[in-house]
């Protein structure tokens, strides 16, 4: 799966970094256009290591890292454990994410309500993700829901993460939207509310007419 994209000798001494600092059970587990990513385990806990590509253009996991930082504690992502270099190369660790993308899964009320939270807390840091339109970056958990991939996020940009989120979950024409509004039996009604209610959203930051349709499904 990687093995076209870093050799077996710096694998290995990869590997043997990573043991060092206490993870085992490390496993190649998926490919970005900028980083390489590994499972492993850390005092028995699931661990997501990331580790920048050298052949990326893009040095993303430095930048990654420091809005994790900011967003510790906050519950909208897997906490951060730890980064490091490995020969010139950035990395990154953290908790794994439980679940599986939102194109996938199964959603439930209190998921949606969970996505409303976590995307209005990160529009409220001024952080915005730039990729929550696309879906894949909604992790759903059987009792919450993780935001993941800050590679693409920015401080400066003005954040848009609560409207892409109800935009790619209600009102795009996705897969994500026909299931959900299939599962909630939601209509053309519904639909406009919620377009209003996100134009109110975007010129007076008041949330409560989303909350409050997002509430009666």
């Amino acid at each position: 799966m990687i093995g076209h994209l870093i050799d077996e000798e710096t694998l290995e001494r990869f590997y043997k970094h990573l043991k060092e600092r206490g993870i085992k059970n490390i496993t190649p587990f998926s490919k970005g256009n900028t980083s390489l990513v590994f499972t492993g385990e850390l005092k028995n806990e699931k661990i997501l290591i990331k580790l920048q590509r050298k052949d990326s253009p893009r040095k993303t996991i430095e930048k990654e890292a420091k809005i994790l930082e900011i967003l510790q504690g906050t519950n909208i992502i897997p906490e951060l454990l730890f980064t490091g270099k490995f020969e010139g190369l950035d990395y990154l660790v953290r908790k794994f994410a439980e679940g599986i993308p939102i194109l996938y899964a199964d959603v439930k009320k209190h998921h949606l309500l969970k996505i409303f939270e976590k995307t209005l807390a990160l529009d409220g840091l001024n952080i915005d993700h730039g990729q929550i339109q696309g879906g894949k970056h909604i992790i759903i958990g059987k009792s919450d829901v993780w935001i993941i991939d800050f590679e693409k996020a920015s401080l400066r940009r003005k954040p848009k993460n609560l409207t892409a989120a109800i935009s790619v979950v209600f009102l795009s024409e996705n897969a994500i939207s026909r299931r959900v509004r299939e599962r909630f039996k939601i209509d053309e009604s519904f639909l406009k509310d919620m377009r209003k209610a996100l134009t109110i959203y975007k010129k007076e930051k008041n949330t409560k007419e989303i909350l409050k349709l997002l509430s009666s499904l």
